[in-house]
């Protein structure tokens, strides 16, 4: 292949990564990999500068703005960062940003070495110190208004303490991995790792959706200030800490030494970080510095991202055990020498199916190596070599617990025990329908789980709900009182909201998330069981597989007895909506003028949503008038009749 064409080729081929990366959250290869692509197209652009574009990736940012949000123009480009992946590297970018500063008579530069945050950069914008929009980067110069989903994590403040007219600071979402773990465990088809389960959760329709996902965020740079100037990042920085923001951790460093000392500590202590850094950042301090440095048209020449290479190890496969879930799935899982991975020791890790397996040649004795996707679940890598006398391994075409012979779902790789009755699938059906985010009934755990239907107290899920103190504490080590709590739990569980039960139903495909937004849309279990495919296919984010597996669970002779048994005995079948009603108790309202962030029909819902009425036009009737940017003859008429005016953030604050 000629030169030309394998920049084509690479061209082509990192675009279609970016779009996964970026607006769809799903990358399809590991960062290493797209690192590699990158780090051979720029080799070549630059060996060869007469075939390289100006729409080349190596000169933009990957993602583009969606067109589920509104778009948004920074007026101060969001770039990114130049990688490097050796010390050398670094070296060079040091030597190189001194020569050019020393041009300038400035001798022994400051840096600052920070973590990388791995997440999804965003922009917040604070006019007169109020929280005003939110966005996403986008390709640098246009992103996404996110500013409802921003305004539900909980660090971001929506006032700060300030009397600057307007500031711009940017920010790494981020999904804390405690957070991204439970995650994993609630969903069907969980994010492959937190920063496309942060990206995915802000750039949610539903900001409630975003508002369950317990996100935060880091800020690490003002974009723009009015009324105020700073000379260094370190003084950046810890202004913005004094305004309630959580803030990067930055270590001044001058020497090439104490650069990569700095780079050898953010490494040995990332895997303890709640968070995801991919890397570290070695910025040049002084302000007017970086200015005089400039920057080309993708990357800033003060800065550059070091990138960690990925943890793996070596160590031995011992077996390989096959676990069945509550959806029936055979699921095989690597057992192998312990070993140390990002801060924690691991010795087992998911092999998917027999494609995965059979792609590797994983063979039971081989020599493997592991690793941690996302620096939180363990995966195999690969296989080094086989064990003499091995076979490849093929998983077995019956069901290990119940002898039932699997079957294939259509075209899916996984294979599934079909017996209604196996008792792996109970017992999983079980967990999934008592754990945290489902009932969350406390103190039922798999160990009490197995006892309770090893003797035959429990056999479904609604069988929990007739559990006494008495029957329970003849289980093996279960006193009277520990029977008592458990009792309680189970009856305090009874009043859990109704999308909590219908998640706990453990209809496949049916997440937390989706839950929810039944329970909104349809308000009860009875109008969820008789939904039209129509119906459920309308609601935002659900497609045909999703509609299916829910229209067809509520025709369901098991899955209907279930819901009836779980409605005798005393379970929520009606939803209260998590906005209550009466919050603007009957109030009127008219909307005027263009709003900062919310449009007009979007306004309008929330004021409806919350108890109030909107009307067309003022009369002495009106309670308030919302009124925004260019409002007109309806705020003057407010203001005749001394009716209350409101901005967007007063009514904000009253909803």
């Amino acid at each position: 292949m000629d030169i030309q064409s394998r920049i084509s080729q690479l061209t082509a081929e990192i675009e279609e990564h970016n779009r996964a990366y970026y607006d769809l959250d799903a990358p399809t290869i590991e960062d290493s990999e797209y690192d590699a692509l990158m780090r051979e197209l720029r080799s070549l652009e630059e060996q060869y500068p007469e075939y390289a574009s100006a729409d080349s990736p190596t000169q933009r940012v990957g993602g583009h703005a969606s067109s589920q949000f509104a778009e948004v123009t920074h007026a101060v480009q969001m770039g990114s960062l130049q990688d490097v992946f050796s010390v050398e590297e670094v070296k060079a970018f040091a030597a190189k940003t001194r020569a050019a500063l020393a041009e300038e008579g400035i001798v022994r530069p400051l840096f600052m070495a920070e973590p990388k945050i791995d997440g999804l950069s965003v922009s917040l914008e604070y006019r007169d110190g109020r929280f005003v929009r939110g966005s996403t980067r986008g390709d640098g110069f246009t992103g996404e208004d996110v500013t409802a989903n921003l305004r539900t994590i909980r660090s971001i403040p929506m006032k700060i303490d300030t009397d600057m007219p307007f500031l711009e600071v940017r920010g790494e979402v981020y999904m804390p991995r405690e957070v991204f773990a439970r995650l994993v465990e609630e969903e069907d088809k969980p994010f492959k790792n937190p920063r496309n389960a942060a990206a995915g959760s802000l750039r949610q329709k539903d900001a409630s959706v975003t508002a369950q996902r317990g996100l935060d965020i880091i800020i690490f740079n003002i974009q723009q200030a009015e009324g105020r100037v700073f000379t260094s990042h370190k003084e950046t920085i810890d202004f913005l800490k004094s305004l309630g923001f959580h803030t990067i951790d930055c270590t001044p460093v001058t020497t090439d030494e104490e650069i990569i000392a700095a780079i050898e500590r953010i490494g040995e202590e990332r895997a303890h970080y709640p968070l995801d850094t991919d890397g570290a950042v070695i910025k040049i301090d002084d302000l007017t510095q970086r200015m005089l440095l400039g920057a080309t048209a993708k990357v800033p020449k003060w800065a550059v991202a070091f990138k960690y290479p990925p943890e793996e190890k070596e160590t031995t496969l011992c077996d390989i055990e096959i676990s069945v879930g509550r959806t029936g799935a055979l699921t095989p899982t690597a057992i192998f020498d312990p070993v140390e991975l990002a801060g924690t020791t691991v010795s087992r890790a998911v092999l998917h199916n027999q494609e995965f397996i059979s792609s590797r040649d994983i063979r039971i004795g081989d020599r493997i190596v592991v690793r941690k996707a996302g620096e939180i679940i363990p995966e195999v890598l690969r296989s080094v070599s086989h064990k003499d006398g091995s076979v490849p391994y093929t998983m077995p075409d019956k069901c290990p617990f119940c002898g039932s012979t699997a079957v294939r779902d259509g075209d899916q790789a996984a294979l599934r025990c079909p017996d209604p009755d196996c008792p792996a699938k109970a017992l999983r059906g079980l967990m999934h329908f008592v754990s945290k985010s489902a009932m969350d009934i406390d103190g039922l755990g798999e160990k009490v789980l197995e006892a309770l239907t090893k003797s035959r107290m429990v056999k479904t899920p609604a069988d929990i709900y007739s559990l006494t103190a008495d029957r329970v504490s003849t289980l093996e080590r279960m006193g009277m009182k520990s029977a008592e709590n458990l009792i309680a739990a189970i009856d305090k569980s009874r009043s859990q909201p109704l999308d909590r039960v219908i998640f706990a139903l453990g209809i496949r495909e049916i997440g937390a998330a989706a839950a929810s937004l039944l329970a909104e849309r349809f308000g009860s279990m009875d109008a969820v069981m008789a939904a039209s495919k129509e119906d459920i296919a309308s609601i935002d984010g659900f497609g045909a597989v999703m509609t299916d597996n829910l229209y067809n669970a509520m025709r369901d002779e098991r899955t209907v007895s279930l819901i009836n048994a779980l409605r005798d005995a005393g379970l929520t079948m009606q939803y209260e909506s998590k906005v209550k009603a009466d919050t603007l108790g009957g109030k009127t309202f008219v909307l005027t003028g263009t709003l900062p962030t919310l449009k007009r029909e979007q306004a309008k819902a929330m004021i409806e949503a919350a108890g109030g009425k909107v009307t067309g036009s003022v009369s002495k009737k009106t309670d308030y008038v919302v009124a925004g940017e260019a409002a007109g003859s309806k705020l003057d008429k407010a203001n005749e009749l001394g009716i209350t005016v409101l901005d967007e953030n007063a009514l904000f604050a009253m909803l």
